[in-house]
């Protein structure tokens, strides 16, 4: 199976493409067809009889791929896996535009074998995925380049030395396309020079067909050739590819000014010249902004170093990071970067994680401590054992999410897709009936009264293809389409060098329509560092008895609290026993058998539930043989005063005992983060309606953490699929929900919410693959950042997009008035917004998180 994005229309949908071996007849492609059908979302079913394929076009806001697939199987026909397939990713820098990515599609489209395609122009990548068995990547390389795309080939072994160095050595203003725009721009200048300062020197030449020009039209007419050569370059890629785009517009423009030059009474070089000259200057302008776009990005990219210094077979050697193996041991020295992730085994140092975490201050580092690839040793000396590859680092792992994001597109895109979409016809097709209606209209001249001010109208063909050039210029796009995109990728990249990992374009706008916020408790609002607080004994039991027991059948447990007991009887130098059938209870605590006997450890209405009163001394029937509870055995109050007084003190209660009886108290606490008020206050200043902490335990230690935290509201007592409900309650109420979790305990929630943020993910591979933002160290304040980061983010979209709109409608409402020609459709409504709408998004490059503290 393999599915392909694209813009069918005035929607966003896919196709995917399904192996049906079993399909060999009409038949069964016709009940295919019909059981497809059936699906809401549904827009094309191409069953190929010949192949075994079917090509099924979707809205994937409506339906899965998943359930393609189980219709086709309803049919009565097995859907085949293609493991065979091989993707790559191709880098083509020159396409920066939407025009330049349709080219590259239709081209792609057209080779065999290709199964699936993708543009990516704010980062100038295409990825494509194809059967080897029927197409080679030597044959997608001639597709690109049959666009009119180079592709840049890079040795894997020294790819990130290539790129880094491409990267410093390009300059847009002295490219070939450059440097061929100057001249035309040049030969123009002369041509005006002549023309109305030197007319003396404008000599009358006989043109083809009889027509008189001057020397100056001579230099108007190479000044279109020399700049306008890569434009009409492109444009006939364009006609080749079947796309009708802002090149083969701009061809037929120039070529047709020139054209009309020969059969008007009134020459149309100068219009050519500078329709050439201005719109390739506009292009470089595109360029120059989609390249300072992209800049953010190579920046994580120069981050990766590029060689280590290991240690094999007692010698040290420097080798390339792509051939470090994992349990190698890197030397660090002051300054350098280190290579790989790995554990520090030698050595202690400060090391600056801010390239992964965003932390302003160093880390200190010794044996055992973590250490990520790209961050910098400050001061001493240190050996690293690599335990990831470094196409498997954290760093690694960024680059690529960042470099992915903008695959998931944003609402704003899509209403821009479908929008421009129409726009661009609707503008050609105006731009025709302005150059040909109003000649056949108007004999001669007509002049029309309007608040006071009169306008003339021509009616000489001339003038009017001016106009109609100028509403051609106006039909492009280019602007509009990448005002969303490049704002995205600025956005995301800045919020990564921050240590804020945002996994796409949605999470970014949707971060900042949230109105509420929940938190989770251990691990986010506060450290998430158990200590055990209280050992308190019941039924005559001694503190040693019972943290021994405790530690006992807490040691084959994952929870942070059991650990934290485990931990405190290691370091009372307790004895910790072996248990059998160890049975967690999701949500209330653990059972165990310990010399044939079966204890438990967990919340007290776990013992609640087993029959154990908390109160009041009190028997009960346990097999005919009457046990009194141990609540009254102890000597100043019963249990429940006891484990209220400690929650009360924001700390956590775990029972230990029997089904029948409590023979101890333990308390552990978590202290909470000294940012976590001041965090929630700064949400609400920026526009957070209502906070929630949820918790699975108790109301009286959530009460306590919840009014330290400043949070509004405090759910307790929750299991996780209960943390879920909550969210979605939450997120229905007020139309918009950010979970704050750890990204594993909490994962139903964080799925649930429109948002879910994993909190301190750097080197978690669960919390950055599942989360749809992760903070990357623990840091709270990270979260009014975020937040703040997307409500300018959504701003600079809504500027850039209206903005475009607004300019080109009022440009185009000028032009039959003649009040916009050629020269202004170019500088303003092409050159100009596509260098306002980058510079506009890269604004949020410069915003750092101590904005928002």
């Amino acid at each position: 199976m393999s599915t392909d994005r694209l813009g069918s229309g005035d929607t966003d949908s896919r196709t995917v493409t399904l192996d049906v071996p079993g399909m060999d007849c009409p038949s069964c492609a016709e009940r295919i067809v019909n059981s497809v059908s059936k699906r809401d979302g549904i827009v094309t079913v191409d069953p190929q009889v010949m192949t075994g394929t079917v090509h099924i076009e979707y809205l994937p806001e409506v339906v899965e791929a998943d359930d393609l697939i189980e219709r086709v199987q309803a049919a009565g026909y097995d859907v085949e896996s293609r493991d065979d397939l091989q993707t790559e990713r191709f880098d083509v820098p020159t396409m920066d535009c939407a025009s330049c990515a349709g080219k590259i599609e239709n081209a792609l489209d057209s080779v065999t074998g290709i199964q699936e395609r993708e543009t990516l122009p704010t980062t100038g990548t295409v990825i494509a995925t194809y059967d080897p068995g029927r197409t080679s990547h030597a044959n997608l390389v001639s597709a690109i380049e049959s666009a009119g795309y180079a592709v840049e080939e890079t040795d894997p072994d020294t790819a990130n030395e290539d790129l880094v160095e491409e990267n410093r050595a390009r300059d847009v203003w002295l490219s070939p396309r450059a440097l061929k725009t100057w001249v035309g721009g040049g030969l123009l200048l002369i041509g005006l020079v002549l023309d109305f300062l030197l007319s003396g020197f404008n000599v009358t030449l006989i043109a083809p067909l009889g027509r008189e020009v001057g020397t100056a039209e001579l230099f108007y007419f190479a000044g279109a050739l020399v700049s306008g050569e890569q434009i009409l370059r492109n444009g006939y890629y364009s006609l080749r590819t079947r796309s009708l785009d802002i090149d083969l517009l701009m061809s037929l423009g120039i070529l047709g000014a020139i054209i009309a030059s020969l059969v008007f009474s009134e020459a149309l070089y100068l219009e050519a010249g500078m329709l050439a000259v201005l719109f390739s200057v506009a292009e470089l302008m595109e360029e120059y902004a989609m390249d300072r776009a992209r800049s953010s990005l190579r920046e994580l990219v120069d981050l990766s170093p590029t060689t280590a210094t290991v240690r094999r077979d007692g010698e040290e050697t420097t080798i390339p990071v792509e051939q470090l193996r994992v349990g190698d041991r890197a030397i660090v020295r002051p300054g350098d970067r280190i290579p790989a992730d790995g554990t520090v085994v030698e050595g202690e140092s400060a090391v600056n994680q801010a390239p992964i975490t965003g932390e302003s201050i160093p880390v200190d580092k010794t044996n055992d401590d973590e250490v990520y690839a790209g961050t910098i040793n400050k001061e001493g000396y240190l050996e690293v054992e690599v335990t990831s590859a470094a196409e498997d680092s954290t760093l690694a792992r960024i680059i690529q999410l960042v470099e992915d994001a903008q695959r998931d597109k944003t609402e704003h895109e899509r209403f821009v897709d479908r929008f421009a979409g129409q726009y661009t016809p609707v503008v050609v097709t105006l731009a025709v009936l302005v150059a040909a209606v109003p000649p056949l209209l108007i004999d001669s001249t007509i002049s029309v009264g309007i608040a006071g001010q009169s306008l003339v109208f021509p009616g000489d063909w001339a003038t009017w293809f001016k106009h109609g050039l100028a509403l051609l210029v106006l039909s492009c796009p280019c602007a509009l389409v990448i005002s969303t995109p490049v704002s995205v990728v600025s956005g995301i990249t800045s919020a990564a060098k921050n240590g804020v990992l945002i996994k796409g374009g949605r999470h970014l706008e949707s971060v900042g329509k949230v109105k509420a916020v929940a938190f989770d408790k251990t691990g986010t609002l506060t450290h998430g560092e158990l200590s055990v607080t209280d050992v308190i004994p019941k039924s005559g039991e001694s503190e040693e008895s019972i943290l021994s027991l405790a530690a006992s059948l807490e040691s084959r447990s994952e929870h942070p609290i059991g650990k934290a007991i485990v931990e405190r009887a290691n370091e009372a130098d307790v004895k910790i026993a072996g248990v059998s059938t160890f049975e967690s209870l999701t949500g209330k605590g653990i059972q165990a058998e310990l010399n044939d006997e079966t204890y438990f450890a967990g919340k007290p209405a776990l013992f609640e539930e087993l029959g154990v009163s908390l109160d009041t001394a009190r028997t009960r029937s346990d097999g005919g043989v009457t046990v009194e509870s141990s609540v009254s055995q102890s000597p100043t109050e019963d249990s429940r005063n006891t484990i209220e007084d400690l929650q009360s003190e924001g700390k956590t209660v775990i029972l230990v005992g029997t089904e029948s009886q409590i023979l101890g108290v333990i308390a552990v606490a978590d202290e909470v983060r000294t940012e976590a008020k001041q965090a929630v206050e700064r949400l609400h200043e920026l526009g957070i309606e209502h906070t929630v902490m949820l918790t699975g335990d108790n109301e009286l230690t959530a009460q306590a953490v919840g009014e330290a935290a400043g949070v509004d509201d405090v759910r307790a007592e929750l299991l996780p699929e209960q943390k879920a409900g909550t969210v979605a309650t939450l997120d229905e109420e007020y139309g918009g929900m950010m979970m704050v979790g750890d990204g594993i305990n909490d994962a139903p929630a964080l799925a649930t919410a429109t948002v879910g943020v994993a909190m301190g993910a750097a080197g978690t591979d669960t919390a950055v693959e599942s989360a749809d933002v992760a903070l990357m160290s623990d840091e709270l304040s990270k979260l009014p950042y975020l937040y703040g980061l997307s409500g300018k983010a959504n701003s600079v979209i809504q500027q850039n997009i209206w903005g475009s709109i607004g300019v080109k409608a009022l440009l185009a409402i000028g032009v039959p008035f003649g009040l916009v020609n050629v020269a202004v459709a170019v500088v303003v409504g092409d050159m100009g917004m596509s260098l306002g709408v980058t510079s506009n998004a890269l604004r949020l490059a410069r915003i750092v998180p101590d904005r928002f503290r």
